[in-house]
């Protein structure tokens, strides 16, 4: 199995910028595909973005393409969500997920592994 450990999180002025990282461990991290996800408050997790295993591929949710940006380190077991222009309805908790499929995915129930979460709080 993989376990995930979310950091980075914190407090940012909106049109600001942060970078999450997710830290993995395991063996077969390097061969899964990786995702980021947040849930706000009162709110469904919603998907964010996603990295297929090799960091060939990725995907994003159109309310974050342009701004965020997806990337992996697979010799530090490490993927990485850089976020730019914040906004404050971008706040939420972010949690790192993986997956047994190699290509990135959307559906977090394609999701096998997840991480505990890093709050992000985006001032205005």
């Amino acid at each position: 199995q993989v376990q995930l450990v979310e950091s980075g999180g914190g407090l940012v002025e909106a049109g600001g910028s942060q970078k999450l990282s997710c830290a993995g461990s395991g063996r077969t991290f390097s061969r899964s595909a990786m995702g980021w996800f947040r849930q706000a408050p009162g709110k469904e997790r919603e998907f964010v973005a996603g990295i297929n295993w090799n960091g060939g591929g990725t995907s994003y949710a159109e309310s974050v393409k342009g701004r965020f940006t997806i990337s992996r380190d697979n010799a530090k077991n490490t993927v990485y969500l850089q976020m730019s222009s914040l906004k404050p309805e971008d706040t939420a908790v972010y949690y790192c997920a993986a997956s047994r499929i190699m290509s990135a995915t959307t559906p977090s129930r394609n999701y096998d592994y997840w991480g505990q979460g890093t709050q992000v709080t985006v001032s205005s």
